[in-house]
């Protein structure tokens, strides 16, 4: 039995991709392995932002599943589940364009949430 309380993660998000976290429609978000998402754990909370700006939206975390780069990701969580608006290839080549060569030897995270009302 853990003795962690469920914490609260601020984290910032391109326009495009809120507004599939907030509709819903996207349940699994990318994320390189960075120290400072170590602790992320299934009954943690996320809470959204567009940077710059008050818009947010929360999310609880169900799940954080590791892969060793973004190919594998998305093949193990199904490329719909991670934008259900883009081919796997183009998602690929937009995360790629978020994190370089340097990031995704990191490590992938992705994060299955689900929309807290």
């Amino acid at each position: 039995m853990s003795n962690t309380a469920p914490r609260v993660h601020e984290l910032n998000l391109y326009r495009q991709y809120f507004d599939l976290v907030a509709s819903g429609e996207k349940t699994i978000e990318v994320r390189v392995r960075y120290p400072h998402l170590a602790d992320l754990a299934s009954g943690d909370t996320i809470r959204f932002r567009i940077k710059g700006t008050d818009e947010t939206c929360e999310v609880e975390v169900r799940r954080v599943t590791e892969y060793p780069d973004f190919e594998a990701l998305l093949d193990g969580e199904g490329p719909s589940n991670v934008n259900p608006t883009a081919t796997r290839d183009e998602q690929l080549t937009r995360i790629r364009a978020i994190y370089p060569p340097e990031k995704e030897a990191l490590g992938a995270m992705a994060i299955r949430i689900d929309l807290l009302s």
